[in-house]
């Protein structure tokens, strides 16, 4: 079959994902094109992520004209799991334009998955949900074999309309040998123009590869859609191997590996070191971990050995109180710790940063602001707490959700419930956090050439300062900004 693959990601409507200029290929994406590519059907790959808008998709449909119309979210990539709601409405789009040619469209992503109802109306024929490879393969077969509307309720992991309601096939059994599936097929985008973006404003290449999938934890905000609790290993022969050939065939700079736990099982990262030393393949990435994981034992000797650059942790909150009500698992003293010690090994750290949720009042932020200030992380990412479907989190406040269940995109920062202070409030205690951690790394380094740069966020910060005031004035909130 002729199958046009593209994603609902545009990263062109995400203004501050186009400011940082740091795209990745839609790696999920690309999977599935290895894989039906595998099977012998003829794809079209229709890369979201450096197109111009949706109307460019629209326009590949009409061109394509493709058997099938696959919507296959890069579910790798935190934006995508973000569910925003202009990336909705681009997979809308694009559905509503293939049902006009009479194409079938299959749609894979947490968002279609969570919400339904919103792809069936546009014409979408079937959402798979779960995990997606082996279910992609069935459902394209009997499309093939025009099958599809006898055959369809045998499919595991597979919503479709059925009698004008949702109706839900059993879930599929998550693969248990992810070696078995063919690496990423990079030659279906336009690599050398991620190269030429990455390398004019950053001045290397970053790719992206995942080792593992799912994530054990029970963090009460965090969505699992696909893989529940589970997780999931490739192995370090495997994972190495795959880097060693885009080291050769792409001249990659660095890596970033998006598993939702990289470091989970000390045995793994032992023998992964061993591996990329053996293959002599050693690249800068960075990865994403926990506090506690970073502290126990070894590990974090044999991140750095296997070429580990930075460590992104979910610090979320310098409040025990905050971490507890989160069911975290963590502990302030452990981010204390982990930061201290990968700094000492020359691996830099990095902390995610979540205002607002359940509870949190300005005692709480001043915990956080302080945690921020003593540990000076190499970066930040700040954010505000987000309900999504599936979380307990979510099922605490669905009752104060009003029409607007997403955020737009990235930068949104709505607080989509009744938390202790309102958007605004966030919007500019976000600008304030960044600019004084900013001026205070400034600051801690005493170099007179980065000077003016600390006047200016001194001066940003004044400005910050009397906003959140005016804000809390006005609305009768007692707080002294400090």
């Amino acid at each position: 079959m002729k199958i046009l693959i593209g994603q609902s990601y545009f990263r062109i409507l995400d203004p501050k994902e186009m400011k940082r200029n740091m795209p990745y290929p839609p790696l999920g994406s690309l999977y599935a094109a290895a894989l039906l590519k595998a099977a012998g059907h003829e794809v079209i790959f229709f890369d979201a992520m450096l197109s111009r808008g949706v109307n460019d998709f629209i326009s590949q449909i009409a061109i394509s004209k493709p058997d099938i119309l696959l919507i296959y979210d890069d579910e790798f990539n935190y934006l995508t799991k973000m569910c925003l709601s202009k990336m909705r409405s681009a997979a809308v789009s694009a559905i509503s334009e293939a049902k006009v040619l009479s194409i079938p469209v299959l749609i894979y992503s947490s968002d279609a998955a969570d919400f339904p109802a919103e792809y069936f109306s546009a014409g979408c024929d079937a959402i798979i949900y779960g995990e997606g490879e082996e279910t992609l393969l069935e459902t394209v077969k009997v499309f093939a074999e025009n099958y599809f509307l006898s055959t369809r309720e045998n499919i595991n992991g597979l919503k479709f309309i059925k009698d004008n309601s949702v109706f839900t096939t059993s879930g599929r059994a998550l693969i248990s040998d992810l070696d078995s599936l063919p690496n990423p097929d990079y030659t279906f985008v336009d690599l050398p123009a991620y190269q030429n973006i990455w390398r004019k404003n950053h001045g290397y290449f970053s790719l992206n590869i995942s080792t593992t999938r799912g994530c054990p934890y029970s963090c009460n905000w965090c969505a699992k859609p696909l893989y529940g609790r589970t997780y999931s290993s490739r192995s370090p022969k495997h994972v190495a191997g795959q880097i060693k050939t885009l080291k050769e065939k792409y001249s990659i700079d660095h890596l970033w590996i998006t598993d939702d736990i990289f470091g989970l099982k000390t045995n793994w990262i032992k023998d992964f070191s061993s591996e990329m030393k053996r293959q002599n393949t050693i690249v800068p990435y960075k990865c994403l971990s926990r506090p506690d994981l970073l502290i126990k034992g070894s590990t974090l000797n044999d991140l750095k050995e296997s070429g580990c650059k930075t460590i992104w942790i979910g610090a979320e909150s310098g409040s025990q109180k905050i971490l507890n009500a989160m069911d975290k698992g963590i502990t302030v003293e452990q981010i204390y710790e982990a930061a201290k010690k990968a700094r000492k090994l020359g691996i830099e750290i990095a902390f995610f940063i979540q205002f607002g949720y359940l509870g949190e009042d300005w005692n709480d932020i001043k915990l956080t602001r302080k945690m921020i200030l003593d540990n000076l992380p190499d970066d930040i990412g700040v954010s505000v707490s987000y309900p999504l479907p599936g979380t307990k989190f979510y099922h605490i406040v669905k009752q104060q959700l009003n029409a607007k269940t997403n955020w737009l995109d990235s930068d949104d920062l709505d607080m989509l419930f009744h938390g202790s202070y309102e958007r605004n409030f966030y919007k500019i205690l976000h600008r304030f956090v960044h600019a004084e951690y900013r001026a205070k790394k400034i600051f801690s380094k005493k170099i007179f050439k980065d000077f003016p740069h600390l006047i200016f966020y001194l001066i940003k910060l004044v400005k910050l300062r009397v906003q959140l005031s005016s804000y809390l004035k006005n609305k009768k909130i007692n707080i002294a900004i400090q």
